[in-house]
């Protein structure tokens, strides 16, 4: 096998290789995942872990992981050769606006699949999704759409029993192969727990004609498991939080392939490495049992920006960059910060809360508030604790330490 790992979904094979020839033996504590259990909300609690031995456990993976173009085209042959359909009965699930052209396409290919289209991605469309689709009589479920597009189609599939394939229309965030899905109802947003998908289908073409500003945001979402595992670690350190070093291992070298990266979102590597990286983030989750590798003190910031200030226009991998990228400066390692902010720029993404529309005294409300967004969660902000004038300072000097060292960076087009 090559010494030089040429992108994140080798770098899991060979990892994988290593963990089922070895076992886990030291300082691996796995916590259990109840996929069955639907519906139920992520909580992190120190009760919740139990003891297992590491040869009863067991991780699941997807079993074909499709990431080239045109691979849409080739939807039905992937399905059969997998053994998923054979039949071509498929409850396929849409969204009404790039869901339906796509539909158009695949019809003639997919002659006995049925089409859904959701308009509203709420946990009542997916629970009525699922309704629909239980006498189908389908092999599989197949989710064609963004990212609420994805996690309705997960909800309605696991409600049901059935298997799903995931097939983003674009790479804004990691919650492609995440084993949760995450649903707006009457009573705010929540993550629920479901099964990872049994195929990832992503298909470059498809990827290519999303707006570049989506592509974009997702490099900020993996870069911010840089971050994030270092929550993790602090947390371990700091409280004993049980952690998970292949996990982190994952999720870390999944944001180390793209923070140096010289390419662009217009070529084929950086967005193969960038697709690559998505996934395999939500394989870490998955092992973990949680989104801890990927996501700390940086969502936490994200979080509490779309709570204070409803209805802004920017993204979640836009928010989770900056998050990181600030989180990372109040840890001390200023070094990473830069790093972390000059990726940022170098992908024409916001390094500056005012690059995407909020004043620095909203950033800093935001950062007070956002500890109460994931109650029991330990990062940086819980560990420091700081107060509203504290943050202002920090901030202030982040803006300034970030602008010197991006002096030449494209500017954004203004939200």
């Amino acid at each position: 096998m090559n010494q030089h790992l040429s992108s994140a979904t080798e770098f899991l094979v060979r990892r994988m290789e290593v963990y089922s020839s070895e076992g886990v033996r030291r300082h691996v504590v796995h916590r259990p995942v109840f996929l069955d259990q639907v519906g139920q909300r992520q909580r992190f609690s120190r009760d919740s872990v139990e003891s297992v031995s590491a040869l009863t456990q067991m991780v699941r993976l997807p079993i074909n992981i499709e990431i080239r173009a045109g691979a849409l085209n080739e939807l039905s042959s992937i399905l059969a050769s997998q053994g998923l359909s054979t039949s071509g009965n498929i409850g396929v699930v849409v969204s009404p606006g790039s869901g339906k052209a796509i539909s158009q396409r695949l019809a003639p290919m997919l002659p006995n699949a049925r089409w859904h289209i959701v308009t509203d991605c709420t946990l009542d469309s997916a629970v009525q999704l699922a309704e629909q689709m239980r006498f189908g009589h389908y092999d599989v479920v197949v989710g064609i759409g963004g990212g609420k597009i994805v996690d309705t189609a997960k909800y309605a599939a696991a409600q049901i029993g059935l298997p799903l394939v995931a097939v983003p229309t674009n790479l804004a965030h990691d919650g492609i192969c995440s084993p949760v899905s995450i649903l707006d109802s009457d009573a705010g947003r929540s993550s629920y727990s479901v099964p990872i998908p049994i195929i990832v289908i992503i298909d470059l073409d498809v990827i290519r004609q999303s707006p570049s500003r989506f592509i974009a945001a997702g490099i900020g979402d993996t870069v911010s498991n840089i971050s994030a595992v270092a929550d993790w670690d602090l947390s371990h350190q700091e409280t004993e939080e049980p952690i998970n070093r292949l996990s982190i291992t994952i999720a870390h070298t999944a944001a180390q392939s793209l923070l140096h990266h010289p390419g662009t979102i217009q070529g084929n590597s950086l967005l193969t490495i960038l697709a690559e990286s998505l996934v395999v983030s939500g394989i870490a989750m998955n092992i973990a049992g949680s989104s801890r590798p990927c996501s700390g003190g940086c969502h936490e910031i994200s979080h509490a920006l779309d709570v204070l200030f409803p209805g802004r226009n920017a993204l979640h991998g836009e928010q989770v960059g900056i998050g990181a990228a600030f989180a990372t400066y109040l840890r001390g390692d200023s070094e990473m910060a830069g790093r972390i902010a000059e990726c940022l720029s170098r992908h024409s993404l916001p390094i500056t809360a005012a690059e995407i529309g909020f004043s620095d005294e909203e950033f800093a409300q935001a950062v007070l508030f956002a500890p109460q967004t994931r109650p029991g969660r330990y990062t940086i902000l819980e560990h420091l604790d700081l107060g509203l004038d504290t943050i202002r300072d920090a901030y202030a000097d982040y803006v300034k330490a970030a602008s010197s060292m991006n002096k030449n960076r494209v500017e954004l087009v203004k939200i």
